[in-house]
């Protein structure tokens, strides 16, 4: 991977099944694709809890939203 490659954003915390299962689907898509996941756990940031806690998992790119929940491959 190289430093320009695109970085992606998964709002997730703790104990968060889909989460998980959101991150297993990305690690796979990275085999084939450039680019960097960045984990942000929400819990760690009352105004990104505020934001997100109803919609975890979601990703990422900058501002706009790419999936929530699960991944559509």
């Amino acid at each position: 991977m190289n430093d320009s490659a695109l970085v992606l954003s998964l709002y997730t915390r703790t104990e968060c099944h889909l989460c998980e299962e959101m991150l297993d689907g990305l690690k796979s898509w990275q085999s084939r694709f450039d680019f960097k996941v960045n984990i942000v756990d929400i819990v760690q940031v009352k105004s990104l809890i505020d934001r997100f806690v109803a919609r975890i998992p979601i990703l990422t790119m900058g501002d706009i939203d790419i999936y929530q929940y699960h991944l559509d491959e």
